[in-house]
């Protein structure tokens, strides 16, 4: 008695399929399917099958290809884009942050001019001449009064260059903030690698040598 199991009858919906779709070969077609060659002609032949869907499949893998090498140019112009906006506004950041310098540094001079200027004001040969000359330069008038010499005195005196001292100050405070923000100087990078450095900073106290006596 035999064993074998009955063969399952032949699928040719899928079949048929397969055939118009016109890429698989029909010796494939039949060992997939389990029949021949022959048979699938037989029935093609007899229920008019044509292999029409090939060149359609082939326009549409074509159109994909087009597609999928269209999206990655697009992915690439995109990324070039990016980066060419990244970079022309790091440009533009960079070009900011350098006439910033140049302009504290500019304010930092003519301050610091300012300083030596009242200094040289400051020291008391000058401010001993300056109070000759107003002297020199009086000339009160009907009233006994100089407006012209107060005006002088105003400006040579004590309070005068104690404003003057303060404006000053407050100005040359504002730029070194100014200064540290624009070299970046208070960033959080900056100032953990400052502590750390000074965390590693050791002081040795060396004891002086003896002094020997002079027995001379």
């Amino acid at each position: 008695m035999s064993t074998e199991k009955p063969q399952a009858p032949a699928d040719w919906d899928k079949i048929e399929l397969d055939y118009r779709a016109g890429i698989k070969s029909l010796r494939q077609i039949g060992a997939e399917h389990g029949i021949s060659e022959g048979a699938i002609r037989k029935r093609a032949k007899r229920d008019e099958w044509t292999r029409d869907l090939s060149e359609r499949i082939q326009d549409k893998a074509e159109q994909l290809v087009r597609k999928e090498a269209v999206r990655k140019e697009v992915r690439a112009e995109r990324a070039a884009s990016e980066r060419e906006v990244v970079d022309a506004n790091a440009q533009a950041v960079a070009d900011i942050r350098l006439a910033h310098r140049r302009d504290i540094s500019r304010a930092r001079r003519v301050t610091n001019a300012l300083l030596d200027e009242l200094e040289q004001q400051a020291d008391p040969e000058t401010v001993q001449l300056l109070e000759t000359l107003g002297e020199l330069l009086y000339k009160p008038d009907d009233k006994g009064r100089d407006k012209l010499n107060e005006l002088y005195q105003a400006v040579i005196s004590l309070p005068e260059r104690s404003k003057t001292m303060k404006v000053l100050a407050e100005s040359l405070a504002k730029l070194v903030d100014l200064e540290r923000t624009a070299f970046g100087m208070d960033s959080k990078e900056l100032v953990g690698v400052a502590a750390r450095a000074g965390a590693r900073i050791a002081v040795e106290f060396v004891k002086p040598a003896p002094v020997e006596d002079d027995d001379d």
